[in-house]
This record gives C-alpha cells, sequence and structure tokens, in this order.
C-alpha cells in the first residue's frame, strides 16, 4: 500500500545545522546527529535543549541507559545523562551505514549501497543477521513489531514498512518531491521523526493510517 507523507510539523533547530544524520527519541528529546554534534531537541518546537562535541555523521539509536552514534566506521556508546563516551566498538564492514535502531536488545543498522539491514551486537557489533530488502536504506526504526526504514534515491525520500520474516514491504508512505529522509524514528505515538539531510530540519509524519 502506498500513501503521500502526511507531515505533521517541521522541527528546524536552526544555529548553523546544516545536515541532520541519525535520528532518536528518548521520549523526552529528539537527538539528531548533526555531523560534529549530537543535539537534542524540544520535539514540539525543534529548539535545541543540549549538545554534545561528538562525531555524528550517521545512525543514532538509544537503548534506554545510553545512546548509540555512527561516525567514522565506529559505533560510539554515550552515557544519556554526561554526554561522556563510555566506550566504542567496530560498526559493520563497508562505509555505507547509514541509520541505526534499538530494540529487543540488539542494534538495526542500515547499509545504504548494501540494501539491507542488520541485526547487530551492541556489545561488539558483531553481524547476528542480514536482512536484504532491495533498497537504498537511509534511517531505521521500529514501531512496536513493525520493521520501518527509510530510503532516498536522489529525488524523493520514502518511509517503508518491511517484514523480515516474509522479506515484503508491506507500506510506504512518500515524501513530496525533493524531500529526503535521512534518520528516522517512531515516538511510539503513530508518529515518526524523519530527519531532511542538508535541510536541517525534522519532519514529523503520521505513521500510523488515521
Amino acid at each position: 500500500m502506498d500513501n503521500n507523507a502526511k507531515i505533521l510539523r517541521i522541527l528546524a533547530p536552526g544555529q548553523g545545522v546544516a545536515h541532520i544524520h541519525g535520528v532518536s527519541y528518548d521520549g523526552c528529546h529528539v537527538w539528531a546527529a548533526a555531523g560534529d554534534r549530537l543535539l537534542a531537541l524540544d520535539p514540539k518546537q525543534g529548539e535545541i535543549r543540549k549538545i554534545v562535541s561528538i562525531p555524528a555523521t550517521a545512525g543514532t539509536a538509544f537503548d534506554g541507559r545510553h545512546l548509540y552514534q555512527i561516525s567514522g566506521g565506529r559505533i560510539r556508546v554515550i552515557d544519556h545523562e554526561t554526554g561522556k563516551c563510555v566506550r566504542d566498538f567496530a560498526a559493520p564492514p563497508g562505509d555505507d551505514c547509514s541509520g541505526m535502531a534499538w530494540s529487543e536488545g540488539s542494534l538495526w543498522i542500515g547499509q545504504y549501497e548494501g540494501r539491507r539491514i542488520l541485526e547487530v551486537s551492541p556489545e561488539n557489533g558483531r553481524v547476528l543477521r542480514e536482512i536484504e530488502v532491495g533498497r537504498l536504506v537511509t534511517g531505521v526504526t521500529w514501531a512496536g513489531d513493525q520493521l520501518w526504514h527509510g530510503s532516498w534515491d536522489g529525488e524523493r525520500g520514502a518511509l517503508h514498512q518491511f517484514d523480515p520474516e516474509a522479506g515484503e514491504t508491506r507500506r510506504t508512505i512518500r515524501m513530496p518531491d525533493g524531500v529526503p529522509i535521512t534518520g528516522v524514528e517512531a515516538n511510539g505515538d503513530g508518529q515518526a521523526f524523519c530527519g531532511a539531510g542538508a535541510q536541517g530540519i525534522i519532519h514529523v509524519v503520521q505513521l500510523d493510517e488515521k
């Protein structure tokens, strides 16, 4: 099933934010990877509430205690309260790791050129499972038991609900022409925060079928 995106609002942090890479949500703040820093944003207005100075050029995830951030072939584990990096480990092989999510004790990492999603151990980066999706993968998120990922073909971004057991796409939500999707994070309330790459903003998109 294909639908056009219902964009509920736009978060525009400003303050020199030129690119949004990964996106995560801790129930209070939206975390956005912005190149050389990780930003905690107000989920309603998009105002910057906290800045963590750390390389942040790809996916971001939150496990309830720690943030995980991909950049430069490494995954850094960051204390959510202090903003300090407590450890790091190698990202999966390849330089195309894109989005990242946390679910059921694992990290789920998109690979753009690889057109797949990897289930990865958060302890050492070992690949536990490979899911071929057949399209250029950007952000990754779980909305309950539904696996979603973003895509961007250079012309139009989209969100896709993908069934990893059947290997099939269940739903596609298409953004307007020229609007990319980078990081993606479901908020647990039928919506998703969608990074818009070089536009430096985040779109809040209706995810469920209201």
